[in-house]
């Protein structure tokens, strides 16, 4: 079906792109903007009402100068300078004509001459006449004639007028501008007279006024994610200073060129009675310029398994559960015990595949659980039956209802002495999730992730759930998959973890994801097993991209290498203009105001970590820390080992930099203690938020402190006959000693941490290496030495604060 965009309805119908869009609107016909399209039956349907609307109004007219005729006088309307027709459509008039038709009704009563001998000239056409009297509009006695006009008929189909909001200024005072804008509000006249008017105020000379006139009702403003407060004023046509008094009422001191986000901008706007909607995304531009991805047909859509994410409270036994479904055992890879990665698994059950998702409990991983909301199609969330619903499981069931995704509840550790799990479920009553055999729809299964009670009930479940849902999607499309979760890996390069959600991606294909482009050079499953194509709801680890994704961004299979380069040039594109933007923002009035403020002092950070995901909830939870003493600021973040590019930049902006799961080099040590930067490297992300806001609290309390002894890198490695892998290593610096802790980098990212189980020199066990000097060391449980790794030997000791 054909579209008609507005304007070039506007343009053919002869009026205004602004009158247009009002008149839509008090039909019901919702429409963004004048470039917005309507089709063309609905195009049709209006241009019949505006012509049945125009019909009733001339023949009302007509019906008067009948009258007048009767009465003797000159009619006031001519149906000989109506005209026919323009273009053949005979909804259309000639304009001139038509204006001056309209004009003519309104011009009741008698009136004075004005010294002007050709005022009534018989001669003169009707058109003319009118023009000249309404043209006049210094003239005092037609100003008070315009009061005594009769009523013109109001077009019914439009409903009322649409009005401006007026603000008004602090003095009284009322400018001549304003007195007209007044008489034409108060004036009942039709839509088309309206209109006429419109159009003659522009032509006027424009006088100085206090007077804003904020947009239409009826006008909807797209504002960005972040916007200038002077921007935003200029945007919904409110002056700056009432805008900063409302920020004020909020609790908000703001100044004019500091931005707000869009929720504030939201709450703004309502107090104005405007309507804002949030920008198109940069997403969403490129997505329509390129058409990455469209609607599939119902006909070519197929099954497809279930995506189900696994969330809920920290530790309440989400990975120990998923590990019992899988018969594997990944919590003991993880830090803490705790998850800090999404993984991405594949189940087989009774020959069909359910992919499941672990998501991190912990509070700062918010954003990793709501990405994992938005990608599922079922929700199991995990509470712990002798605990009970804590912080995080709230979190998580607010999630899945925002994703509007099926959720059963898997009511885990039923095997403890304390497990109750009526009170559980009396919880879950209290958070809106009336369990089934209570009479509500919310499915509940006891498990024990220790003794497997309940597991097989739990997948039963989720099966059924998922044939409720009737899943599909088409396998036979270009590929369209959301990146999990990515990492720079030495060996082979960046790494994304993609689950595909449309289409099947192949080994070969050329795919863009965000401002990364590349070619799948090779794919692997949730095994590491190599695979040749992935189709929908298949997680696989992709390698070829040419940057490291951010987790969350859509990856895309597109037809040749240039088109995709082109997209990821696009994206730098507008984030480089983003951050010029973001960087004009801070003036010479901004720092006074910072100043005028008190002492505030910032607190500056640098964050690294081995994936996006830690990344992002570590700076996340970072900055909420910030009060009214001091704020932090994030001013760089990245994923791999803190190199000497980091500790110069932290040494320039007076940075702390914090590593997470990655350690510096040797470079960056060194040139760390010349420059005297903080570096903090950590395990686990609740550790870096409890140091820092003591930190920030003043509150640092005596700790045990990690105290690094020497590094040595590996030249050589050796199997022994009992498997036991020995490394032959050069100490690069301090020492190794052989009753010290040590961990093994792998390009300066962290992949074990254990005791030293020997340590030789020449067949003799020594009890430390010097620096210079070569050793033979083996590691306590750990096999998995390579050539290049790096041996970190250190001690904790107890530190002293202040």
């Amino acid at each position: 079906m054909s579209k008609v965009r507005i304007y070039e309805l506007a343009k053919e119908l002869d009026i205004s792109s602004k009158d247009m869009l009002n008149m839509l609107a008090a039909l019901n016909i919702e429409v963004n903007s004048h470039m917005a399209s309507i089709d063309s039956k609905l195009a049709d349907a209006v241009v019949k009402q505006v012509e049945l609307a125009r019909q009733k109004v001339y023949a009302k007219h007509k019906k008067n100068d009948e009258q007048r005729e009767g009465d003797g006088k000159k009619p006031r309307y001519n149906d000989k300078n109506r005209g026919d027709n323009r273009n053949g459509k005979k909804y259309s008039n000639n304009r001139n004509d038509n204006r001056g038709d309209n004009r003519g009704d309104n011009r009741g009563g008698d009136r004075r001459r004005d010294n002007k001998k050709d005022f009534r000239n018989k001669n003169s056409s009707n058109e003319e006449f009118y023009k000249r009297n309404l043209d006049d509009d210094d003239n005092r006695n037609n100003r008070r004639d315009h009061k005594k006009r009769d009523k013109k008929p109001e077009l019914e189909i439009f409903g009322p007028p649409v009005e401006k909001k007026v603000i008004q200024p602090n003095n009284k005072k009322k400018s001549r501008d304003k007195y007209k804008d007044k008489k034409y509000e108060d004036a009942d006249v039709d839509f088309f007279e309206k209109t006429r008017l419109n159009k003659k105020k522009k032509t006027k000379k424009k006088e100085k006024d206090t007077n804003k006139e904020v947009v239409s009702v009826n006008e909807v403003v797209e504002i960005p994610e972040s916007i200038i407060v002077s921007d935003f004023s200029e945007k919904i046509g409110t002056p700056v200073n009432l805008i900063i008094g409302k920020l004020i009422e909020l609790g908000m001191m703001v100044a004019q060129n500091q931005p707000i986000d869009y929720e504030t901008a939201e709450l703004i706007a309502t107090e104005f009675d405007i309507k804002i909607q949030p920008e198109m995304s940069k997403e969403e531009l490129i997505n329509d310029q390129f058409e990455l991805d469209y609607e599939d047909k119902e006909e070519d859509l197929k099954p497809r398994p279930p995506v189900v994410t696994v969330m809920g409270h920290v530790d309440h036994g989400k990975t120990s559960l998923l590990d019992s479904i899988r018969n594997a055992h990944v919590r003991t890879g993880e830090a803490g015990g705790i998850t800090q990665h999404i993984g991405a698994y594949t189940v087989n059950i009774n020959g069909k595949k359910i992919v499941f998702l672990d998501t991190p409990g912990h509070a700062a991983f918010t954003s990793m659980r709501a990405r994992g909301a938005n990608i599922t199609d079922i929700s199991v969330i995990v509470v712990a039956a002798d605990d009970g619903i804590m912080p995080q499981t709230i979190e998580a069931i607010n999630h899945s209802k925002a994703a509007n995704v099926p959720i059963i509840v898997a009511i885990n550790k039923i095997d403890k002495p304390t497990a109750n799990v009526d009170r559980i479920k009396q919880e879950l009553l209290e958070e809106g999730l009336t369990p089934e055999d209570w009479g509500g729809s919310t499915i509940t299964v006891p498990v024990s992730a220790m003794t497997g009670q309940g597991i097989d009930e739990l997948l039963e479940m989720i099966l059924l759930v998922s044939e409720v849902e009737e899943l599909k999607a088409n396998p036979d499309r270009k590929a369209v998959g959301v990146v999990v979760e990515a990492l720079l890996d030495k060996g082979r390069g960046p790494v994304a973890t993609v689950l595909v959600q449309k289409g099947t991606l192949k080994a070969g294909d050329e795919i863009v994801s965000g401002v990364a482009s590349g070619r799948v050079r090779a794919m692997f499953d949730d095994k590491n097993k190599p695979i040749k194509k992935a189709g929908p709801s298949m997680p696989v680890v992709v390698l070829g991209l040419s940057d490291v994704p951010e987790a969350g961004e859509l990856l895309y299979a597109v037809d040749d290498p240039n088109m995709a380069r082109t997209i990821a040039e696009k994206r730098k594109e507008m984030i480089r203009e983003e951050e010029l933007r973001d960087r004009h923002k801070v003036s010479l009035d901004y720092l006074y105001d910072q100043i005028k403020a008190g002492e505030i002092k910032d607190l500056n950070i640098i964050i690294k970590g081995d994936v996006r995901g830690s990344v992002e909830a570590l700076q996340s939870s970072l900055e909420k820390i910030s009060n009214d003493e001091v704020v932090i600021k994030t001013i760089h973040t990245g994923v791999g080992g803190i190199n000497e590019s980091d500790v110069m930049l932290a040494n320039a902006s007076d940075a702390v930099i914090i590593g997470f799961n990655v350690r510096p080099n040797l470079a960056a040590i060194d040139l760390a203690k010349e420059l005297e930067v903080d570096i903090r490297t950590y395990k686990v992300i609740y550790e870096v938020i409890e140091d820092v806001e003591n930190a920030v609290k003043g509150m640092l309390k005596p700790e045990i402190k990690e105290e690094l002894l020497g590094r040595a890198e590996i030249r050589e490695t050796f199997k022994l006959p009992n498997n036991t892998m020995v490394a032959g290593v050069y100490v690069q610096s301090g020492k190794i000693v052989r009753n010290a802790q040590v961990r093994v980098l792998r390009d300066d990212v962290v992949i074990f941490d254990g005791n030293i189980a020997s340590l030789k020199r020449f067949k003799d066990d020594v009890r430390e290496v010097q620096a210079g000097y070569e050793a033979g060391m083996s590691i306590e449980r750990f096999n998995d030495v390579k050539v290049g790794d790096v041996f970190e030997a250190y001690q904790m000791v107890e530190v002293q604060n202040g």
